[in-house]
């Protein structure tokens, strides 16, 4: 089996353009290029750049978002006073508020739902032309059967989980978007069972494609390695509270992204763990601030009173939380795929 790999991995080096034996990771998409730095010096100062370049350009999310949870709150206001008045049909009050809340979110929820579905295929797309690059410089460090090995294993989980979230999880968000405004308009006790059941079917769709994968890490040694234990310790922290959904999951895998931040000084894959991160921070930011704005709008409106609107609110919330699951998944997964190729190139 190992001689079977092996030959593999010889004759994919054999085939691959003289380009790519030369080790220079491709370029990232053009929206991603703009956050990245003129030259790639130090891994740390030059992720730090990224950020601050990533949240400027974020600037005009916080107004929106802002301006959408004023407008929500007027609308909770309005259809609390007309709760409140002796003679108004109530039910047809909270109806109306409902669909005046879901409105007003639709078309903020629909941008950001598509952001996050172009980032996902960006991230796999980049994916697809950054693996190889890797494979071939471990490879010409006679680590051919492991680069093969590691190349066959992420190529696969990549390309699962991102058909998994095309095809199935962002249809999904839609679906529990529709029985959310549906169970709160009507109080029907059903729909907020499917809804239930559809977040639950999200959830665990990411949760069983992100445990065979750390499992997977874990059992080739990934995560194993010498690392600062608090940075290690807060990195995992913040991972478990920062990415709903799977962030547990994902944090006891982020050691191996701090342990690759120390190799990445002098590592060939400096510029590609850049590129993805480069990819993927913008939209989560984005989807991020209207996931914590949302939160607080949802609190908010039930100082109000009506449960309702409140309610869609924070469901609307829960979407952005899923969003921030899938595209957080995506990047973690290449990000520890990075971290493998590097250990083996040393």
């Amino acid at each position: 089996m190992k001689r079977l790999i092996a030959l593999i991995g010889l004759v994919f080096i054999l085939a691959m353009p003289v380009s790519a034996l030369e080790v220079e990771s491709p370029q990232a998409p053009s929206d991603a290029q703009d956050l990245l730095p003129g030259e790639v010096t130090s891994f740390g100062e030059d992720l730090w750049e990224l950020f601050k370049r990533a949240v400027k350009k974020a600037e005009p999310q916080i107004s929106q978002a802002a301006g959408l949870c004023l407008s929500l709150t007027a609308i909770s206001m309005l259809a609390g006073i007309l709760h409140s008045t002796p003679g108004k049909p109530v039910a047809a009050v909270e109806l109306a508020g409902v669909i005046a809340a879901a409105l007003l979110l639709l078309n903020q929820t629909q941008s950001l739902i598509t952001c996050a579905s172009q980032t996902v295929v960006e991230l796999s797309e980049y994916g697809k032309l950054l693996l190889p690059v890797m494979t071939t410089a471990l490879a010409a460090q006679g680590g051919i059967t492991g680069s093969t090995a590691l190349y066959m294993g992420t190529a696969v989980f990549d390309s699962v989980l991102s058909s998994l979230i095309s095809k199935l999880l962002i249809p999904l968000v839609y679906i529990f978007l529709a029985l959310a405004v549906a169970s709160k308009g009507t109080g029907q006790e059903m729909l907020k069972k499917l809804q239930g059941f559809v977040k639950w079917l999200v959830s665990w769709g990411l949760k069983i494609i992100m445990y065979i994968f750390t499992g997977y890490i874990s059992i080739t040694g990934v995560v194993a390695g010498a690392s600062d234990e608090a940075a290690v310790k807060a990195t995992k922290l913040t991972m478990s509270g920062m990415i709903p959904m799977v962030g547990g999951i994902l944090s006891d895998a982020s050691e191996a992204v701090v342990v690759g931040a120390g190799m990445a000084k002098n590592a060939v894959g400096v510029y590609g763990m850049l590129a993805i991160l480069a990819i993927w921070i913008s939209p989560f930011i984005r989807i991020g601030i209207s996931y914590l704005i949302l939160k607080l709008t949802a609190v908010i409106c039930q100082c109000f009173g009506v449960k309702q609107i409140a309610g869609v609110v924070e469901n609307f919330s829960e979407a952005m939380g899923m969003l921030l699951a899938m595209t957080g998944a995506c990047c973690m997964l290449l990000l520890i795929s990075m971290i493998c190729f590097m250990k083996g190139m040393g």
